[in-house]
């Protein structure tokens, strides 16, 4: 093992790379209960056994396979947000679209996403969108993925009032409310879950989320909330039954038409890799040599993009780079060692598939309200004082969770960024660089919404 990931020359041992491994699992093994809440029963319709085996493989493999051969401490899992996309995919469509051509969509996204790698064509795109509408992308998916965790806890509920004359109705508004939770135990639980997964974030414990999970889940079992019925009767040892391996429909997809889906996937995860994936090589002490990191970053691309189109394939939504790997880092993790031991770790987790079922959405609820905390945090990296960047981001950010679509959200920061660029340049003296592929990009979202809809 030292020989194959040059632990020495990281200055790096076997046992600190193990437990820098396992420190990576411990924050992201949350995805693990997570997961089927978006792609779940409950949510695209993918049965609950498919979603963790997709889960824990697709993560396992993937994650060891950036170990072997790329030799960075990167892992990998379904992406937080994409996973959220794919659920409002499928409901959204009233049945036109099934969790089936939905992971085709995800498999030919992935499919793009390889071919942008290779040919680099993926490079020219990160230049192309300003950093002000990148960052804005993070901080909309992290509110869009906190106002589905406030909506499935019931700590926000929405009723539609207005008075109806002649079949047409008047004043009609949505309005928003907090949920009653002095006679809900499940918005009772769902509190109470979100303070444990606070106050273990705010003492810097690692893997706070999947603790606060764990102990909400406990705590819900006196409060009648947690349903243990169906462990009397559970198989520790994998069966392999109920699985969604195999069954992407690519024909549906292409016959659906879903190019603005797999657009949107293959948009999304192209910013957030590029981002989590620097960020973390730097953190590590990877970028020191220029050549060697960009080299490196190029190959963990490739088995990122690899990695898309795997996890459809076995029945999940897109599986993308984590930033919680940097707390591996931060325990001492610098080689692929790292990620192999977190890989392992997902594998391992497939003896314990029967507890996915028993936690309650009240359990996983704060989890996803704290990802928003997290993901928000990006909006340091807009340039709120230029109104040609700030605009855009804002209308990003804020129609992602309003209009309840990713897709809503970068569109209209894609066209409203050009359009703002153009007339500076036309107008005034500020000289905007507005690179052609964002022209291109424009023209086609408004050519969606033209001939198409809006969602």
């Amino acid at each position: 093992m030292d020989r194959f990931f040059k632990l020495k020359e990281h200055g790096t041992n076997v046992r600190t790379e193990i437990i820098a491994g396992i420190t990576t699992f411990m924050t992201m093994a949350y995805i693990l209960l997570v997961n089927n809440l978006f792609l779940g029963p409950g949510g695209a319709g993918i049965p609950t056994d498919g979603v963790f085996f997709a889960t824990a493989v697709g993560a396992g493999l993937i994650t060891i396979a950036m170990g072997v051969f790329v030799n960075i401490p990167i892992a990998l899992a379904p992406g937080m947000g994409l996973n959220a996309y794919f659920m409002t995919v499928v409901l959204g469509s009233n049945g036109a679209i099934t969790w089936q051509a939905a992971l085709g969509a995800v498999f030919i996204s992935g499919i793009i996403f390889l071919i942008l790698t290779v040919t680099k064509i993926r490079q020219l795109l990160l230049v192309a969108v300003p950093q002000s509408l990148k960052a804005a992308i993070t901080v909309g998916i992290g509110l869009f993925v906190a106002s589905l965790g406030l909506k499935m806890s019931n700590l926000i509920g929405a009723n539609v009032t207005g008075t109806v004359e002649n079949g047409f109705a008047l004043g009609s508004q949505l309005n928003f409310a907090l949920g009653n939770f002095v006679h809900s135990a499940e918005i009772q639980l769902t509190l109470i879950g979100l303070i444990i997964i606070a106050i273990l974030s705010v003492l810097k414990i690692q893997g706070a989320m999947l603790i606060g999970i764990v102990a909400t889940t406990l705590i819900g079992i006196p409060m009648g909330v947690t349903d243990l019925s169906g462990l009397s009767n559970a198989n520790w040892i994998p069966t392999f039954d109920n699985l969604a391996v195999g069954q992407l429909d690519l024909g549906a997809a292409f016959k659906l038409g879903l190019f603005e889906i797999v657009f949107v996937f293959t948009f999304v995860e192209l910013f957030d890799t590029f981002g989590t994936l620097v960020g973390t090589a730097t953190r590590a002490g990877l970028m020191k040599n220029k050549e060697e990191g960009e080299k490196k970053i190029g190959q963990a691309m490739l088995v990122d993009a690899v990695g898309v189109s795997a996890g459809a394939f076995l029945g999940t939504s897109t599986i993308t780079s984590y930033v919680e790997s940097t707390a591996g880092v931060a325990a001492g993790g610098r080689t692929g060692l790292t990620s192999v031991a977190t890989g392992v770790m997902f594998l391992l987790a497939l003896f314990i598939a029967p507890l996915a079922a028993v936690v309650p959405s009240a359990a996983t609820a704060p989890a996803l309200i704290i990802v928003g905390v997290l993901m928000i945090g990006q909006v340091r990296s807009i340039e709120w004082d230029d109104f040609l960047y700030a605009f855009p981001a804002f209308l990003t950010i804020v129609l992602m969770p309003f209009s309840g679509s990713i897709a809503n959200g970068i569109s209209a920061g894609i066209v409203s960024y050009v359009i703002l660029g153009g007339v500076s340049t036309l107008f005034t003296k500020n000289k905007v660089k507005v690179h052609w592929l964002m022209w291109l990009l424009a023209v086609l979202v408004v050519c969606r919404y033209v001939f198409i809809g809006g969602e």
